[in-house]
């Protein structure tokens, strides 16, 4: 029997505004995993903390943004750089509503935001890092979901 692994939980959040568009961030240049980047809110779990409260408070802190989620658009497996136990992360994509889109702050993991519609947020990940074919497969999940909902909360 081989031993327990070990991975850190994740949380994803693909913001839309009330025009349905999302909000995509490009990671500032000074970061350690993939600068210049584009993305959504991505973060770790803290120890001890669930995955809808991390939720809430990374938005906070990359936005300034209060959110309301509003469906699961899935879950991802991937690894953080070079595959090892330190770097692998298994994560909960969420939907969410963000309450006063004018107000986002952007934090300094990132230098640069939009809101926009998937056509020009696929444009904006179409280069080859690991990171933005992730963000291109949620951006057409998020479009082309069973319902175009993906997986509502009750």
């Amino acid at each position: 029997m081989s031993a327990p692994g070990r991975f850190l939980g994740g949380v994803a959040a693909l913001i839309e505004d009330d025009a349905g568009r999302v909000l995509l961030m490009r990671r500032a240049a000074g970061r350690d995993y993939a600068p210049g980047v584009w993305e959504c809110v991505t973060g770790r779990l803290q120890q001890g903390e669930g995955f809808e409260t991390a939720l809430h408070r990374e938005v906070h802190e990359e936005t300034g943004l209060t959110v309301t989620p509003t469906a699961l658009i899935g879950t991802s497996h991937f690894h953080r750089g070079a595959p090892s136990v330190h770097t692998e992360l298994i994560g909960v994509i969420y939907r969410c509503r963000a309450a006063a889109p004018d107000a986002l702050r952007l934090s300094a993991e990132h230098d640069t935001a939009r809101w926009t519609g998937t056509e020009a947020g696929l444009a904006l990940a179409a280069g080859s890092h690991p990171a933005e074919a992730w963000l291109r497969r949620l951006l057409l999940r998020h479009h082309h979901g069973p319902d175009g909902t993906g997986f509502e909360f009750g």
